[in-house]
């Protein structure tokens, strides 16, 4: 077991100054003064003046790589432990990305995998941006239902070159199959779609939605502040279903993003509820620019902790309190993903919780993280490092 003792905590709201003591995997109580008998084994963690905050979620990650638009060389890399507890994150999702023809989901399955046996969580999307999408079982919807890391399908490709252009349709079809695997297997069961920068990519949502049963939200938009008009589109679509923005390609494309932390602020003031919104990374992936003829002529990689830069942003540049900015990287993606155990610190839920020291600079802020009731950063730094990461001081 461990006792935080004396930290400020946001559930994400605020419940005061507290101690709070985990065990197993589990938050096993938040009280003013915790007391426990002097034979049990408990690690004591000071943390008067410090700030505790549920652990990240980034709800779209290439865990195990992406890539490869301007050929073999670009293929990215597998995402390190290291880089989630950089970030604050204590669970991640999945995905494939563009290359659904070279790369395979059970790739992506093997990484969650060796994820959670590292000790944090981890959940995939099945698919690809590519309709019909590679599956592991030959049906999304089989995949979702029967493989425990699987909770949805995605991401697939709307309004990009990269996309194999599926119909109305098509995606009905894909939605109705994600929609019953997470039925039976009690999972989210979400199309994760990926906006390109095309005109109008939210019409054909729009359509789905008018010739199917289906509701806005089967789906999570994502990328939805990759440019002006397609962030524009999102404020009216975001009045209606949850939409996902990328934190990690901001500080590469300036000129045409929308900075995430700006646009939640935007997003909110031209009525589009707190609860609808998220921020996930697209870290580990690539970040490919193309000009007017489409030929690539850059390529960048982002990380997952610009998810933890934009909350912080959120509250020291626009003045959001903590515990407002800290829905769209916890309990809001716990929400649209069904992740009933994840995004908040009550007694009963996964013991993903962050100790922020908000005294020091941005790189260094995480003073202790624990995932899954497991101390993974103490006192600043990383104890638990991936399997082939070795850390060495200084």
């Amino acid at each position: 077991m461990i006792l935080f003792k004396g930290c400020d905590v946001y559930a994400p709201e605020p419940l005061g100054r507290k101690d709070v003591l985990i065990g197993g995997n589990k938050i096993l109580a938040i009280e003013t003064e915790i007391i426990l008998p002097s034979h049990l084994s408990v690690e004591t963690i000071q943390a008067d003046g410090l700030k505790m905050i549920p652990g990240l979620i980034d709800s779209h990650v290439h865990i195990a790589g992406a890539g490869g638009e301007g050929g073999p060389a670009t293929r990215t890399t597998e995402m390190r432990l290291s880089q989630m507890l950089e970030g604050g994150i204590t669970t991640v999702i999945g995905c494939l990305g563009t290359d659904g023809l070279t790369r395979s989901i059970q790739s992506v399955l093997m990484k969650a995998k060796g994820l959670r046996a590292e000790g944090v969580s981890a959940w995939i999307y099945t698919g690809s941006y590519q309709v019909p999408p590679p599956t592991i079982l030959g049906d999304a919807g089989k995949d979702i239902a029967m493989i425990d890391e699987v909770i949805g399908v995605g991401e697939i490709a709307v309004s990009d070159h990269r996309s194999s252009g599926p119909t109305v349709d098509e995606l009905i079809r894909l939605a109705k199959h994600a929609r019953v695997g997470g039925m039976l297997g009690g999972k989210a069961g979400i199309v994760n779609i990926h906006m390109g920068d095309a005109q109008n990519p939210f019409e054909i949502l729009y359509q789905v939605i008018q010739k199917s049963e289906l509701k806005f939200t089967q789906f999570l938009p994502t990328h939805c502040n990759r440019n002006h008009y397609i962030f524009e589109d999102a404020k009216a679509y975001g009045k209606q279903a949850p939409i996902d923005l990328t934190a990690s390609s901001y500080p590469y494309y300036p000129d045409t993003e929308v900075k995430p932390s700006e646009a939640v602020v935007k997003l909110t003031g031209s009525g589009v509820p707190l609860e609808h919104i998220t921020i996930s990374s697209d870290a580990c992936g690539s970040l490919p620019n193309f000009d007017e003829k489409g030929n690539l002529v850059k390529m960048d990689s982002g990380e997952p902790k610009s998810i933890f830069n934009e909350l912080m942003d959120l509250v020291e540049r626009e003045k959001w309190p903590l515990e407002k900015a800290l829905k769209v990287v916890t309990s809001n993606a716990a929400e649209v993903l069904k992740l009933q155990q994840k995004g908040r610190i009550t007694v009963g839920k996964d013991a993903d919780v962050v100790v922020l020291d908000m005294d020091m600079d941005n790189k260094n802020r995480i003073c202790h993280l624990a995932a899954n009731g497991h101390l993974m950063v103490k006192n600043y730094e990383i104890i638990k490092p991936g399997t082939f990461e070795h850390f060495t001081e200084g």
